[in-house]
């Protein structure tokens, strides 16, 4: 699992390394060769696309996700045990749900391309696909782990 997590950073790594690149070709481009190009910025739309929802697919902890909390500050362990179990329900079942259709659409994209690098859109848009099975699997694991787990960790206090 370690190879994987690390797999899944090294790409999002060499994605940002495309953004960074293109942009600096881009100004380059326009700036010093006074030769304005398109490509660069479809290259850094793509990557940033793909680095998003890569990254919160496949390297983002659970823990490190922003959520707020506010209101489960204000509850105990068990309340928030089940709050937290009807949330990671109700994304299952909308993600679920929601999976049919995205399907559908990411492959009818495929008649359609981008303007410079001629990207098939269902290739581009794929990986919403992979993000939204991601996204089920980690709440369908969470739910597990919610109805396992012997108590509920504690909820930091905000800092001031």
């Amino acid at each position: 699992m370690r190879a994987l997590h690390r797999f899944a950073e090294t790409v999002a790594a060499g994605l940002l390394a495309v953004i960074f690149i293109a942009f600096i070709l881009q100004i380059a481009l326009r700036y010093v060769f006074d030769w304005p190009v398109g490509w660069t910025a479809e290259i850094s739309l793509v990557a940033w696309l793909w680095l998003v929802l890569w990254g919160a697919a496949f390297v983002l902890k659970d823990e490190e996700e922003i959520r707020i909390d506010v209101l489960e500050q204000a509850f105990g362990p068990r309340v928030r045990r089940v709050a937290r179990t009807i949330g990671s329900i109700a994304i299952v079942v909308l993600f679920g749900m929601a999976l049919p259709a995205t399907w559908d659409y990411v492959s009818f994209m495929k008649v359609e391309s981008t303007s410079y690098l001629k990207l098939r859109f269902d290739w581009l848009f794929s990986i919403y696909l992979a993000f939204a099975v991601a996204v089920i699997v980690r709440h369908l694991w969470q739910i597990v782990e919610l109805v396992r787990a012997p108590r509920m960790q504690p909820v930091d206090p905000p800092s001031s």
